[in-house]
């Protein structure tokens, strides 16, 4: 099998070797049968690609994680727990600020469309929101309590029954703006420590020391301030809107107990009674008006 070789000499390759014939020669035929052996070329099932580079080093993404975990030490243990802390009652506030559990909406319309209509009294009004026991009927039991007393005195009673189901629903916002607070402090003091290190081993090895003794400061100082950081960022967010959430409700829950207020006050029970009359009184004086 002959080759071009620079220079116009043409070159044989029998097996295993591969020696030039000068240019304008006969190469010597092989005998019938002989094979030559094909050329060597690094392929994929060896590990390598032709043409590209292969890195025997290459980490996953989990180890590289990993790693960057076990780098973090001692500080590993407080993040671990502010993570927990931030994911259990974000949980735990997505649930119980669920609009169907503060303000369920067909006992709202129902126990207001029968104050408009008159079909509750003091008492049935008080035992329907307390069997209810939804933070807005609670407010509005509050309101009941003080059935037939003036408006201010019946809007009052609401706005301190307000407030105290208004805490109960921050309840467990506060601890979701101290991780988020907390987390990048820590990350701030790894990495002070860290670098403290890197220079106590400077100091004791002499001029820049081990490079990997110095190597692993510098990484706890930098991966502390990575974990704060994604720690309290996430955390942020969330008590952001968690809070927009809960304010949402609050005003949803101070319209609807306008409507309340309006029924059950003196001057509401006062207008409510007196429109039969009006009716009743327009009545006589239009019959009045057809005998003249």
């Amino acid at each position: 099998m002959a080759a071009l070789a620079p220079w116009g000499w043409t070159q044989e390759i029998p097996s295993g070797s591969s020696t030039a014939a000068p240019h304008g020669q006969t190469p010597p035929t092989q005998p019938p049968g002989t094979q030559v052996p094909a050329t060597s070329v690094p392929t994929a099932a060896s590990g390598q690609e032709t043409g590209l580079p292969f890195n025997g080093n290459t980490q996953t993404f989990a180890t590289r994680t990993l790693e960057m975990v076990k780098s973090l030490s001692y500080f590993a243990i407080p993040f671990a727990m502010a993570t927990l802390l931030a994911i259990w009652f974000t949980v735990e506030r997505i649930v119980v600020l669920r609009r169907g559990r503060v303000i369920p909406r067909p006992f709202v319309q129902r126990f207001i469309k029968l104050l408009e209509e008159g079909e509750l009294d003091r008492d049935e009004a008080l035992q329907v929101c307390e069997e209810n026991g939804s933070p807005v009927a609670m407010v509005f039991a509050h309101g009941v309590r003080k059935w037939g007393k003036s408006s201010v005195e019946v809007e009052q009673a609401m706005i301190d029954g307000g407030e105290r189901q208004v805490s109960s629903l921050r309840k467990h916002l506060r601890v979701i703006n101290g991780v988020a607070s907390i987390a990048p402090l820590l990350g701030l003091l790894g990495t002070v420590w860290g670098m403290l290190e890197s220079f106590s081993k400077v100091a004791e090895a002499g001029a820049m020391g081990n490079t990997s003794e110095l190597a692993s400061g510098i990484a706890l100082a930098l991966v502390t301030t990575a974990a704060g950081l994604i720690i309290a960022i996430p955390s942020l967010v969330v008590y952001m809107y968690l809070s927009g959430r809960v304010d949402g409700l609050v005003m949803e829950m101070d319209d609807l107990a306008m409507k309340v207020v309006h029924n059950i006050s003196a001057e509401g029970l006062a207008e409510k009674n007196s429109r039969p009359r009006r009716n009743k009184e327009g009545s006589e004086s239009g019959s009045q008006k057809k005998a003249v």
